[in-house]
């Protein structure tokens, strides 16, 4: 792709044998992949076989929304897929780039079309363009004036129109894996032209493992974190650099977490969260509550949840385990961060290690299913307070047993509208203190079976 316009710039390729005027970039820059062979990674998406790799090769590719994470390789696949397709490449950034902007691409694409040549838009941070600047590229996909190839670190169900997800085929990139990581590590070490190969560069596999493990499955922080470390170590007598893992944390002092507050990665852990103490696993469960912490989620926010699922997932096998959440979010809200990861660790582990039971949630939804099918069912007469003497002349509270005044406090009579009468909606577990209720329930609903009977 010589001399194409990207969202770098023009940069000659290297293959061309012309000076490469971005000597100075980023080594992530010099070393973003040329050909399919280069790229690492991703092989479920682009892999040799698969349906988009077989319609790239064929020449004919689709309109794309490229979803993945930082540094998975979304500009670097646009760009080839352009390349492969022998197709212009345009690139817009939705960071900065208008409406405006993108009449001058379609208006460039329309020109070329007439002499055969397509045009291969690529937008990147698509899921930044609002509504009307997502509608302004529609009609243009649609008539196939340009090949949309969209990127975005988002959902693109929740940030792209509709219709313009529907002329798209969505495409899923995934963090890169270790192994992936080291590959590319590896290529920039020995690369002499583009990477640290024409340098006495050595790096201990310690310092390696540490790179790949604090990079978070990102190639751009894997790649711009080891130059930095090149760079800071210093050279023997000889010239000679040798990074270790000392190196490697110097230039990662605080290696970001992979995290957004209002998107996908922060429903993903706290989704991992919630099932981890649903599930019962201490241990995972301090992990997703310091990942989220760490990442600067609110504090709040995880409290909140902790109290729903003591009610929906602990519930009455432990009675107390709404108590400890409510107590740990008013407590973080009182001491707030940084100590108060001990109050919210806390509540987290006594959740996940509480017995388990959903039997709230069940009664109560089996009881609103009852409530939308019996909306206009009358109280019983004889539970309507009887306040006035309208009300007493009519039967309001006539026939109204005292459970006080009854062996137990069990004072059997009609509590439910009639069309229901029988209907059962708590059904204890056997599990933690519920198996005391569950015994304590049989012998009140047989006392109340047995005292129907005798009446």
């Amino acid at each position: 792709m010589a001399g194409q316009p990207s969202l770098f710039g023009d940069v000659p390729d290297d293959r061309s044998g012309s000076v490469d005027a971005s000597r100075h970039s980023p080594l992530a820059t010099r070393m973003r992949p040329r050909t399919f062979e280069e790229f690492v990674g991703q092989n479920r998406a682009i892999g040799v076989g698969t349906v988009l790799r077989r319609a790239v090769e064929a020449g004919e590719v689709p309109s794309l929304i490229l979803w993945g994470p930082p540094g998975s390789g979304k500009t670097t696949l646009a760009g080839l897929i352009a390349g492969a397709t022998n197709a212009t490449f345009e690139a817009v950034s939705a960071t900065s780039a208008g409406v405006a902007d993108l009449r001058k691409v379609i208006d460039r694409a329309a020109e070329r079309l007439r002499t055969g040549r397509r045009t291969v838009l690529f937008i990147d941070e698509i899921h930044r363009f609002n509504k009307s600047q997502q509608d302004a590229v529609l009609p243009h996909v649609e008539n196939a004036t340009v090949t949309l190839l969209g990127a975005t670190t988002e959902n693109p169900s929740f940030e792209v129109n509709a219709a313009l997800l529907s002329r798209s085929r969505v495409i899923r990139l995934e963090a890169l894996e270790a192994d992936d990581l080291r590959r590319l590590i590896h290529r920039a070490l020995t690369d002499p032209e583009r990477g640290l190969g024409a340098q006495q560069v050595a790096v201990e596999d310690q310092a390696i493992d540490r790179l790949v493990a604090l990079c978070g499955g990102d190639a751009r922080i894997a790649l711009n974190s080891l130059e930095l470390a090149v760079q800071a170590a210093s050279p023997d007598a000889t010239g000679a650099v040798r990074v270790t893992t000392a190196d490697v944390e110097g230039a990662l002092q605080h290696p970001a977490l992979l995290y957004d507050r209002a998107g996908d990665q922060h429903y993903w852990l706290i989704s991992a969260f919630i099932k981890s103490l649903r599930g019962s696993d201490p241990d995972a469960s301090v992990y997703w509550l310091a990942r989220m912490l760490e990442a600067g989620e609110d504090p709040l926010f995880v409290a909140r949840r902790m109290v729903i699922l003591a009610a929906e997932d602990v519930g009455l096998a432990d009675p107390h385990a709404l108590g400890v959440a409510v107590a740990a979010q008013q407590a973080a809200h009182f001491v707030g961060m940084p100590e108060g990861y001990l109050l919210l660790a806390e509540a987290a582990l006594y959740l996940a290690t509480a017995p388990k039971s959903n039997s709230v949630l069940r009664a109560y939804t089996a009881a609103s299913t009852d409530v939308a099918e019996t909306l206009h069912e009358p109280v019983p007469l004889h539970l309507r307070n009887a306040v006035t003497g309208l009300g007493r002349s009519m039967g309001f509270g006539s026939g109204y047993r005292y459970a006080h005044d009854h062996d137990g406090g069990i004072a059997p009579q009609q509590y439910l509208p009639a069309e229901l009468e029988g209907h059962r909606y708590y059904e204890p577990s056997q599990l933690g203190a519920e198996r005391g209720v569950a015994e304590r329930l049989k012998a009140i609903r047989t006392a109340l079976q047995d005292e129907d009977r005798s009446s």
